[in-house]
């Protein structure tokens, strides 16, 4: 079950987190995976993770708010099977309290950047005979997070292309789903306790776990099951639906 064999995959930001935990399970379940990052060095640690299991695995640095760098790249890639839309940048702020300039940095990465990748996969997905596009939303998307109002913007956009995209490209054999994550246990969460509560780790690590009513984060690993099932013939019935993997936050903090 879940092969991927002769599957051509493309995961943005696979470098790390999210992306490198999708991107390691689906070359573990044989197909050959793309990774696209800011730099090739940012992919270099998931590279090396996936060739040493005996898979394969290419890196591309790419900026995916940069249109003609996304075509580019893609054409180089030529015609792909999966494409997973996982690249993106986090903000905290208010309506009344985000600068223009990071407001306009959030659209360009979280929402240009994924629509620059489906504008120029989706050729390349056809030419394939179909596939497989999951964009990363969040539970943002869903109910209204504190501090976040760039971000739930962004990932509320997501989630609309998401079910626009399962539309239009249904009678093409193109599947369009998307994945929304509670707070998941990445080096970004390490490295935004260690900058604003240095001397606090340990408690507000608890305090984040909790959030999510099962009591701790999520892996990325877990994440990554989710995607690998999605990239699957075995969930060949599944379009346009989004799937939150929340540990019951948007259900049972009610």
């Amino acid at each position: 079950m879940f092969s991927l064999k002769n599957k051509k995959a493309v995961v943005t930001g696979g470098g790390s987190g999210i992306g490198r935990a999708i991107a390691t399970i689906l070359a573990k379940q044989d197909a050959e995976v793309h990774i696209i990052e800011l730099g090739i060095a940012q992919a270099k640690d998931t590279l090396d993770e996936i060739e040493a299991a005996g898979k394969m695995a290419f890196s591309y640095a790419c900026d995916v708010s940069d249109h003609q760098a996304v075509k580019t790249v893609f054409e180089q890639i030529g015609s792909i099977h999966i494409l997973v839309n996982n690249a993106g940048i986090a903000h905290i702020g208010k309506a009344d309290t985000t600068e223009e300039s990071d407001f306009d940095r959030v659209m360009r990465v979280n929402v240009k950047g994924v629509y620059n990748c489906l504008y120029a996969a989706i050729p390349q997905i056809r030419s394939a005979g179909g596939g497989v596009i999951i964009n990363m939303a969040s539970i943002a998307a869903l109910v209204g997070l504190p501090d976040r109002f760039a971000y739930s913007t962004a990932k509320g956009a997501v989630k609309a292309m998401t079910m626009s995209v399962a539309k239009d490209y249904i009678g093409e054999n193109i599947r369009c789903n998307s994945i929304s994550p509670a707070r998941v246990h990445t080096p970004f969460v390490d490295g935004f306790l260690q900058k604003n509560y240095p001397d606090h780790i340990p408690e507000m690590f608890e305090k984040l776990s909790k959030t999510q009513p099962i009591g701790r984060m999520a892996k990325p690993e877990e994440i990554g099951a989710l995607a690998l099932y999605l990239c699957s013939d075995e969930a060949a019935f599944i379009t346009g639906c989004d799937y939150p993997i929340d540990g019951g936050f948007t259900t049972l903090n009610n």
